[in-house]
């Protein structure tokens, strides 16, 4: 009992004097792989603190500071990087990714190439003198492998920027990287898989990352204008769009047009009408209706919101619920200007929710149009603005798809004309693709007076005819709901360029958003 007590003492003694101490993995690797017992003297009591200190220095210059000072705290400040990467070859690996960033647009010295190459240099040189000058160079090499790493796979992977940060109408919650995915990727033991993994394969990316090599090549200027709206808009193909269906109708503002998508095959394509562009004095207008709350100062802006959602309805033969904004600036000037307007445009006016029979009675110069106390619906029918058919998505902007009865609207080159929501040319093929089954199809075709493709169905469908036409019986056109084919999302997007059968198709930037997204990226650009 007594030896077995002095023994266990005397371990106590030797362990606390750090007999038994083990050797850091980092001075195994590095005396093994520079056959330079040098490394064996690396203490971690000694490069602790300078490694702490130098991440409190560089700390204001990282991408991710809390994330990667939280992750070395969790590892007692242990070069896990360098240990796991240097000898096999994995930081060279993040040093070549790194470098060919400039096929993706970016400066490789945006994820600090040279400071990174000249730190790995240094350690590769093998030339310390003593294993104090070995703590510092570690600690930085360490910290700047992490920060370079997660810069990049952030940048490539989810975009430079977050574009809700920059746009106000851009309502889209892009997948961004959080400190979980940020630390997973720290505690990686595959930097390559990583690496990889990171790179967009999207069809339309890789298409215009290639366009962007041939213009490089062609032009050979990297400040012309073409290679940099090519740039900013594979910025834009970078950002993690939250859909999570096969099929998806999206519709690109500045090309005015709308493409159904089931994978890579193309359902649909035609022209659509979007928002018209807010007014070039916007801004300055902003300010003085903030002063003053008169709304002859409040400027338009109908621009288009960029959105995703998923359709989950059809209105044929629908209501318009005219906008606040829209009765105030267009239907009580209207209504003043003629009192049949109301009448003859089929559009019924309601006080405190009760309609209003004879609206051309209305003395509305009573009625000041900032505090109108009216509201307005257009009835359903041939002169109604959304047409015959309204397309439904859930979003907080009250936007969606709709038929109109203005077609000449796609006849115009620049068809943002609209008050934000987007025109279809073509409603009855777009509905034919939204509905469950052609069964649903016949019904949808005859509540718009059009006969069934089921010749099953005539009779029906000249009772419904008889109906509508019989003199001795008032009808009143009403809306009827349809239930759209699920999952089937919608994203309304803005894309200024894209790569198409070995070209590249620009389109103006009617927004005027390109401007504003380059001067947020450019400072990372080749």
């Amino acid at each position: 009992m007594k030896k077995t007590f002095l023994f266990a003492l005397l371990c106590l003694f030797l362990s606390s004097c750090g007999w038994f101490k083990a050797k850091p993995e980092i001075a195994i690797l590095l005396t093994k792989h520079f056959d330079n017992k040098l490394y064996n003297k690396f203490d971690t009591a000694f490069y602790n603190p300078i490694f702490s200190k130098k991440l409190d220095e560089l700390g204001s210059s990282l991408s991710n500071p809390k994330t990667t000072k939280a992750f070395y705290l969790a590892h007692q400040n242990n070069p896990l990087l360098i240990t796991k990467f240097y000898t096999n070859g994995g930081l060279d690996t993040l040093k070549n990714y790194i470098e060919r960033s400039k096929a993706d647009g970016f400066k490789p010295e945006t994820f600090k190439i040279n400071e990174l190459k000249e730190l790995l240099a240094v350690l590769d040189a093998n030339k310390f003198k003593n294993i104090d000058e070995v703590y510092p160079l570690i600690a930085e090499l360490e910290i700047k492998t992490a920060d370079a790493l997660l810069r990049y796979v952030s940048f490539i992977k989810y975009g430079s920027i977050n574009p809700r940060k920059i746009y106000n109408r851009y309502y889209i919650h892009v997948l961004r990287p959080d400190s979980l995915r940020m630390d997973s990727l720290l505690n990686t033991s595959d930097i390559v898989s990583s690496l990889k993994n990171a790179q967009p394969t999207a069809k339309s990316y890789v298409d215009l990352k290639a366009m962007l090599a041939f213009y490089r090549d062609s032009i050979k200027n990297e400040n012309d204008q073409a290679i940099q709206i090519i740039k900013l808009n594979m910025e834009r193909l970078r950002w993690k769009l939250p859909i999570k269906t096969d099929e998806a109708v999206m519709v690109n503002i500045p090309d005015f047009s709308l493409t159904w998508f089931n994978k890579e095959d193309t359902l649909a394509h035609m022209n659509v009408c979007v928002g018209g562009k807010r007014e070039s004095t916007y801004r300055e207008r902003m300010k003085l209706f903030l002063k003053t709350g008169n709304l002859d100062d409040k400027p338009k802006n109908h621009e288009t919101p960029q959105l995703v959602s998923v359709f989950n309805s059809i209105q044929v033969n629908p209501i318009w619920n005219i906008p606040v904004s829209i009765a105030q600036s267009e239907i009580y000037w209207m209504a003043r200007k003629d009192p049949y307007y109301l009448s003859n445009s089929n559009i019924k006016v309601y006080y405190r929710g009760k309609q209003i029979y004879e609206p051309d009675t209305i003395r509305w110069s009573r009625y000041s149009r900032d505090k109108l106390p009216f509201t307005f619906k257009q009835g359903s029918g041939e002169g109604n603005a959304l047409g015959k058919f309204k397309f439904i998505f859930d979003n907080s902007s009250s936007i969606y798809l709709h038929d109109t009865n203005n077609k000449y609207g796609f006849k115009l080159a620049n068809r943002a004309i609209s008050h934000g929501c987007v025109r279809i040319q073509d409603p009855l093929k777009f509905a034919r693709l939204m509905v469950k089954d052609k069964y649903q199809y016949d019904q949808l075709r005859m509540e718009v007076n059009l006969p069934p493709v089921d010749t099953n169905k005539n009779k029906q469908y000249q009772k419904i005819l008889a109906r509508r036409s019989d003199p001795n019986k008032a009808f009143q056109l009403k809306p009827s709901w349809f239930s759209t084919r699920k999952n089937v999302a919608v994203v309304i997007g803005y894309y200024t360029a894209w790569a198409e059968n070995g070209k590249v198709q620009f389109r103006p930037d009617v927004y005027e958003y390109d401007a504003i997204l380059w001067d947020a990226i450019k400072k990372y650009m080749q």
